[in-house]
């Protein structure tokens, strides 16, 4: 039997340690919506409103916390979805106690080792693990771009209905 090959996800031949900023994604296993519900007013001018499960407020206080542990990075915006969370991670250069430079090593692949370890606290909470095996993962290249991200994670729950993650239920 032969296995079908999967998708690369990261850029091949980029490092991923770089001090930069990255958006983001990661889904729930089947696209299950424990994380949150999104309320849909009946008014045209209602604003959705996001209300978090237990799933949901577990992983908002891990990503809060998930900065203390990394001196070089930070999250500059984030959003918990019904099924997937969406955040921008920052690499920086720290300098530490003893002068020297903080900046990830190559081999110190940072990202990745964030959203494991995300994944990893939040799962150990749950009880179970609740995550697609990957995530996505987008370069932000300029400020435009970061900018446009930036407002996309804003209006993320307005524009529920219309998101690729979006599972119609049934009536």
């Amino acid at each position: 039997m032969n296995l079908q090959e999967r998708k690369r996800t990261r850029l091949k031949g980029y490092n991923y340690s770089h001090i930069g900023a990255y958006f983001i994604t990661i889904c729930v296993k089947d696209r299950e919506e424990i994380l949150s519900e999104i309320i849909v007013g009946d008014g045209v001018l209602d604003i959705p409103k996001n209300i978090l499960t237990q799933y949901g407020e577990t992983a908002t206080r891990i990503i809060n916390q998930m900065g203390s542990f990394y001196d070089n990075i930070s999250i500059d915006k984030y959003v918990v979805m019904p099924n997937h969370i969406h955040f921008i991670l920052r690499v920086s250069e720290k300098q530490t106690e003893n002068g020297t430079s903080g900046t990830p090593s190559p081999t110190n692949f940072v990202v990745s080792k964030f959203v494991s370890s995300y994944k990893r606290f939040c799962n150990k909470e749950y009880g179970r693990n609740i995550w697609q095996r990957s995530y996505h993962d987008h370069i932000i290249r300029n400020e435009k771009d970061y900018m446009k991200i930036w407002e996309y994670i804003d209006t993320n729950i307005n524009k529920w209905e219309k998101d690729c993650f979006y599972t119609k239920k049934p009536q």
